[in-house]
């Protein structure tokens, strides 16, 4: 028994130090960026060689193994030349550097960037030749290098990326043949250049927006498109016709536009399916400056359809494989029914054979995470408690089958233009895995949010969904995040949850509340709060509460009895935890934190 314990332990400090030694030469990468870039205005302060974990700089997205997923700074004012340290970053998927003074050739160890699907160099002052290795971006969907001072040709290996969906190289000083294999790829532009388009496309240097996916067809096929389209549309004239007569009173909407250039789009009641194209240009194209933010399933753009409506379209990109486009709506479909006031709406959805997106309102007052930043006062922050609570006890005990969100957070709570919480999100895990065959899934959600047996296991239930709440009302108490390694400078908590435990247990409440209330709150409605979250957040999840408890609990309702057994517990708890510390002869100013390894251990 002891022996084991020991391998247990061994194997959880081993699990922590590849996670410093990850986050070290990311930090080290990404600071050997910022230095060859000279930075100036003291931009990017927190970009600090001595702070371990660079998934809490400014301007960096990490994936939920804490990876380096995205770095995007746009129009930043920045000289400089671009650091071949970057080439280390193999999780890094997009790279964004547009609109800045950045001189120099691009590195050839970008071509190590094995999980690239985005990269955006456009209007600096790059020199040089396009690197071949470029070619090694498998992954790669956007190539955008536009507006600089390239010479040379393009390099052939670029016609192998079969994943690219836009190559951009207008504005540069590139000479020689255009392969021709670029002309297939769905949207180009080569203008501004010395290049030979070639004799049997006398057009093609000219820019191309094909919103099908597929290169440009002859005439011929033109013709053949448009005959069979009418087809199509007579015939589904006919059947709409023929079934409208058939359902009077019906309201199951069917749509069936001119195949070909644009998407077919059925509306099943109130969701619709939209065309890649609508999306395309309710988003500006996907431009980075209307992203709303970036998790693990995707990112967020803010969006106008043609009739004016406010969206929020979720890029998801996180399944596996083209097709499965039946299982997929299946999904999209079981969400939709999932109707409450404080679950976000879904509108509609679009596949095409690379891309699933989702469309929802527009939240005018963003989410949660965004408004603690500012100040949210006390009413509005335990109105967002009950009614998230709600929403969560909807997906739990009314769905059929029943919905795991399974990354509750601050940031996935929404505001409406009330102020009314709205979960957003749910149901996402579940679609993005619909085509896996096996039953176990990775872990998904937000490192500091996860349910330890979660971690351990990969198992996840509605008690896991119970333990990210708990944790999100800590979020609405504090201001502060889930993990903040800043806490390190004063104590040994950097996980919140552990950080609360402590104050609580020597009844400083005052000393957990966020100091921008300026204590304009009842401090018993915080003490009930508090108690909530850590009823939420046990350790065993068949000890933690169920939704509906909880929402009981937050109105007034049995809470005093499951707190005053939770304090028993949690006493047995320590004693037992300090009985292993003497033990292992580990003293109380030992550099490990159980509790946070436990928490932050297997990905």
């Amino acid at each position: 028994m002891m022996k084991s314990v020991k391998l247990v332990l061994v194997a959880i400090i081993l699990d922590c130090l590849h996670y410093l030694a990850l986050s070290d030469y990311q930090g080290d990468a990404l600071f050997a960026l910022r230095t060859s870039l000279r930075v100036p205005n003291n931009q990017l302060r927190d970009w600090n060689q001595n702070q371990v974990n660079p998934c809490t700089w400014s301007n960096v997205i990490c994936d939920n193994s804490n990876n380096v997923a995205s770095v995007t700074l746009s129009s930043m004012n920045f000289s400089g030349t671009l650091s071949p340290r970057i080439g280390v970053l193999r999780t890094l998927s997009t790279l964004t550097l547009k609109g800045n003074g950045i001189t120099g050739e691009i590195p050839e160890e970008l071509g190590n960037l094995s999980s690239l699907t985005s990269l955006d160099l456009e209007n600096n002052r790059l020199v040089g030749k396009i690197p071949p290795s470029l070619g090694n971006l498998k992954k790669l969907q956007f190539l955008t290098l536009s507006q600089n001072n390239f010479s040379g040709t393009i390099p052939d290996s670029l016609t192998t990326l079969s994943s690219l969906i836009s190559i951009q190289l207008d504005s540069n000083n590139l000479s020689g043949q255009i392969p021709v294999h670029l002309f297939q790829i769905p949207k180009y532009n080569f203008t501004g250049n010395n290049l030979n388009c070639g004799k049997t496309l006398p057009h093609s240097c000219e820019s191309s927006s094909n919103d099908s996916g597929s290169s440009k067809k002859p005439k011929i096929g033109i013709i053949v498109g448009i005959v069979g389209g009418l087809i199509v549309l007579i015939s589904g004239g006919l059947l709409f016709f023929l079934c409208k007569g058939r359902h009077k009173g019906y309201k199951r909407e069917v749509f069936v536009d001119v195949a070909g250039e644009v998407d077919r789009r059925i509306a099943f009641g109130q969701l619709k399916r939209y065309s890649w194209r609508e999306l395309q240009l309710a988003t500006d194209n996907f431009s980075e400056k209307n992203v709303l933010g970036q998790g693990g399933f995707g990112k967020v753009y803010r969006g106008v359809l043609a009739d004016g409506t406010k969206v929020a379209v979720k890029r998801l990109t996180d399944f596996e494989s083209p097709g499965g486009d039946a299982a997929f709506q299946r999904e999209v479909e079981m969400i939709s029914v999932a109707v409450h006031r404080n679950l976000l709406r879904l509108i509609g959805f679009c596949t095409t054979p690379t891309e699933r997106l989702l469309v929802y309102p527009f939240m005018q007052n963003l989410s949660v995470a965004y408004r603690l930043r500012a100040v949210l006062d006390w009413v509005t922050r335990k109105r967002v408690a009950l009614g998230a609570a709600r929403g969560l006890e909807y997906l739990h005990e009314h769905c059929n089958p029943k919905i795991i969100h399974r990354d509750v957070k601050a940031a996935n709570v929404l505001l409406d233009e009330d102020f009314e919480a709205v979960v957003g999100d749910f149901g996402l895990a579940k679609l993005v895995d619909v085509r896996k065959t096996n039953v176990t899934t990775q872990v998904r959600g937000t490192m500091g949010h996860i349910a330890p047996e979660y971690l351990s296991t990969g198992k996840s239930s509605e008690r896991t969904d119970v333990f990210g709440y708990g944790i999100m009302l800590l979020e609405l108490v504090t201001g502060q995040r889930a993990i903040d390694f800043s806490r390190l400078e004063e104590e040994d908590d950097v996980l919140l949850l552990d950080h609360v435990k402590k104050l609580e247990r020597e009844k400083r409440l005052d000393a957990i509340v966020d100091r921008n209330l300026n204590k304009n709150y009842n401090i018993q409605e915080v003490e009930t709060m508090i108690q909530v979250a850590l009823l939420c957040t046990q350790a065993s999840p068949e000890d933690r509460p169920a939704m509906s408890e909880v929402v009981r609990m937050l109105e007034g309702e049995g809470l005093a009895e499951r707190w005053e057994e939770w304090q028993h517990v949690e006493v047995t708890r320590r004693q037992e935890y300090e009985r292993l510390q003497r033990r292992f002869d580990w003293g109380e100013d030992s550099v490990y934190n159980q509790e946070a390894i436990e928490l932050s251990g297997g990905r």
